[in-house]
């Protein structure tokens, strides 16, 4: 299958010395929706950013369908379509003026921005409202024509960066159905970040988990997730006698079929099991009488994206979705307040 980006050896070092990327390497096959998952500045955004060119690497190899992104700048910004974490909608315009005025920045014959800015809009199901002006839009709206402005010229790759940040679930799963349309009704390669592990497990084909700078883990959702082994078992037992639960654990990682016990993250442990775990929790809490240590809760489930992320990075995502949300929602209101 022919390649739509690649990538070797990037590296990342702004003038401060920071250095946001650190020598990844990976390849988006054509047609594909390929995830990066991460925290807040873990090399998400300067990765796409220097895939559509708005900065420059430090050092490395970046190819768009073949075009060295370097040398031919002029050529990827007609290939490849960006959506940025902040929405790029004028406010003070219509739905129909944003995306109009996008298409004659990409120098588009009038006719064809009509007829383009038509078929966009009717993709995301805001034709109706085109005449509106865009301050009367909800915020899953704003994200949807914002997403559809970057489409206006019909690009080959779509980046798109959080395109669900701050949105309420619903809103996030109906932005998740318009993304699964274009690659299947327009065939397009779709790049996306994001810190929700449920979008990256509903969209993409494969994933790459990154951390300061470095890509931690790359493989299909599926694949990954069968890394951890079996089932979970997550367990909090009662703090009135601290003294025993170390003998306790180490009672529980001596039986049959318990391939790993992970230290307390909020007073709760998690217990890998080989196979078998719905056999384990009556042996555990058994155990757990045995050391006088109660149990207050204990449950079961199989391993997901987020136990792959703790798994590689050792802390879960989940400790960064609220500073980003809220980080999001701030910048959004300061835009709006400085018109």
């Amino acid at each position: 299958m022919s390649k739509a980006i690649e990538v070797e050896d990037l590296v990342k070092v702004y003038r401060n010395g920071t250095r946001a990327v650190d020598g990844i390497s990976f390849s988006v096959d054509e047609k594909e929706i390929f995830g990066f998952l991460g925290p807040n500045g873990a090399g998400k955004s300067t990765t796409i950013k220097t895939l559509v060119g708005l900065i420059r690497a430090t050092s490395g190899t970046l190819r768009l369908r073949g075009v060295d992104i370097h040398r031919h700048p002029g050529e990827i910004k007609r290939q490849t379509g960006y959506a940025s974490q902040e929405t790029a909608v004028d406010d003070r315009l219509t739905g129909w003026e944003n995306i109009t005025l996008q298409g004659h920045y990409y120098h588009l014959p009038s006719k064809e921005i009509a007829q383009r800015s038509e078929e966009v809009l009717k993709i995301f199901d805001i034709y109706e409202r085109r005449k509106d002006l865009a301050d009367s839009y909800s915020g899953g709206m704003l994200k949807r024509i914002d997403i559809a402005l970057a489409l206006i010229h019909r690009p080959a790759v779509l980046f798109l960066d959080e395109p669900t940040l701050g949105l309420d679930v619903q809103t996030r799963t109906m932005i998740w159905s318009y993304i699964d349309k274009l690659r299947k009704e327009y065939g397009m390669t779709i790049f996306i970040t994001t810190h929700y592990m449920e979008e990256a497990d509903a969209l993409c084909d494969r994933v790459a988990i990154i951390d300061h700078g470095r890509i931690q883990a790359l493989d299909r959702p599926g694949v990954l997730k069968q890394q951890i082994g079996g089932d979970i078992i997550t367990v909090r037992f009662s703090a009135s006698n601290d003294g025993a639960i170390p003998a306790l654990i180490e009672a529980i990682q001596g039986l049959t079929n318990i391939k790993e016990v992970g230290p307390a993250q909020d007073g709760i442990y998690r217990i890998i099991a080989v196979r078998n775990g719905d056999q384990l929790i009556p042996k555990i809490v058994e155990l757990g009488e045995q050391h006088a240590v109660a149990t207050e809760s204990i449950r079961l489930r199989r391993p997901s994206l987020d136990d792959v992320y703790l798994k590689f990075t050792g802390r879960e995502m989940r400790d960064e979705e609220g500073s980003r949300e809220k980080i999001g929602k701030n910048r959004r209101t300061q835009r709006r307040l400085n018109r």
